[in-house]
């Protein structure tokens, strides 16, 4: 940028995080179609130079990590090709759900029965009266998983912006649940008690305490969970958003978030820059000398990358003006291919931790 002085600022890089050895968890967030999964993956591999086990999580229903690595990556870690120290898995909450519920019919013995069994109607009141409780139990249940494997640092590819945010309320969706349940016991344990009956869904009064035992068991995962979260030493949550205004007013939303709920951020990563070493009014001057020779067709397709470019640097601009004072701002550049691959990845990756000169003119 024009007159543009970062010597007092923050490195703009994720160096910091690479080298803060205490990091269990790293959050990558922001809104959809910014570029999460493809940071994610790269903040995967820098981190696989200098610790011993990392590993990638996707925690968006449309997940993109087998596509990002070009290979099969399932429910369970798997390796990543090329790493011997790397691994990724994709996880659904609706699989996880279901995984749960068909426990809870197993320890009652109402497996395999109707759709309508009492644990499955119970399930549901539960479901449709607390939204997000199915989200916050599947939650509690993979980081139970995640907890009992054996990983230096999990780094987070989080679903978009709306997603994140709620995942930060599950302690308040659970207390919500417990009372729900113990309402549903009080008030209708009867009726519970007949539909079960009637459906031959076994033992009313074992479901319920089951469940409520299940959740009393999740609440204290993911308390403990969030008492991590909001230690700096042991979390940080990255930012990652475009040069636009939706994006940049997006991470605004998402920085004020994580404040109040008490989550260390402070890396913004900016995908899709273009010339992100160049400014505006240096490329200017070059096309303003260099047009005359140029065919009307290529003067045209110069006039709207200069546009963007004027843009992108006003966004630019008020990024460092929001957060160039506390946090990392990492411009990625926007290049003429798209980033698949492990050997591809790794080269962007270098981008993260090796940043752009930003000229001062």
């Amino acid at each position: 940028m024009a007159d543009f002085d970062d010597s007092d600022l923050p490195e703009p890089s994720l160096k910091n995080i690479i080298d803060q050895n205490s990091l269990q968890w790293v959050f990558v967030g922001g809104k959809g179609g910014v570029g999460k999964t493809t940071t994610s993956c790269c903040l995967g591999i820098q981190l696989a130079q200098s610790r011993q086990k990392v590993l990638i999580v996707s925690t968006d229903p449309a997940h993109n990590l087998s596509d990002a690595f070009c290979q099969k990556i399932g429910r369970e870690p798997t390796p990543i090709a090329g790493f011997s120290n790397l691994s990724a898995m994709e996880i659904d909450a609706n699989d996880d759900m279901e995984k749960m519920q068909q426990s809870m019919e197993e320890a009652t013995g109402t497996a395999g029965e109707a759709d309508d069994s009492g644990i499955n109607a119970l399930m549901a009141e539960l479901t449709s009266s607390i939204p997000g409780i199915d989200e916050a139990m599947s939650f509690a249940e993979l980081m139970k998983q995640v907890q009992n494997l054996d990983y230096d640092v999990v780094v987070f590819d989080t679903a978009p912006t709306g997603h994140t945010l709620r995942l930060l309320s599950f302690p308040t969706i659970l207390e919500k649940a417990l009372g729900k349940v113990m309402e549903l016991k009080d008030r209708f344990g009867g009726l519970i008690s007949q539909a079960s009956a009637l459906f031959g869904g076994g033992n009313p009064g074992q479901m319920q305490e089951m469940l409520l035992g299940r959740l009393e068991e999740t609440r204290a995962v993911i308390n403990k969970v969030n008492d991590a979260f909001r230690d700096p030493d042991l979390t940080t949550f990255v930012c990652v958003c475009i040069p636009e205004f939706l994006s940049i007013y997006e991470t605004e939303r998402l920085v004020q978030e994580l404040s109040k709920f008490g989550i260390d951020s402070h890396n913004i990563v900016v995908n899709q820059v273009l010339f992100p070493e160049k400014d505006a009014e240096e490329l200017e001057e070059w096309l303003d000398a260099n047009k005359a020779g140029l065919p009307r067709e290529a003067q045209e397709i110069c006039g709207k990358m200069m546009a963007r470019k004027k843009m992108q640097d006003k966004y630019i601009g008020q990024c460092f003006d929001l957060y160039g004072d506390d946090f990392s701002v990492v411009l990625m550049p926007l290049l003429d291919y798209e980033v698949r691959g492990v050997k591809k990845l790794e080269d962007f990756s270098e981008n993260l931790v090796n940043p752009v000169d930003l000229e001062v003119s």
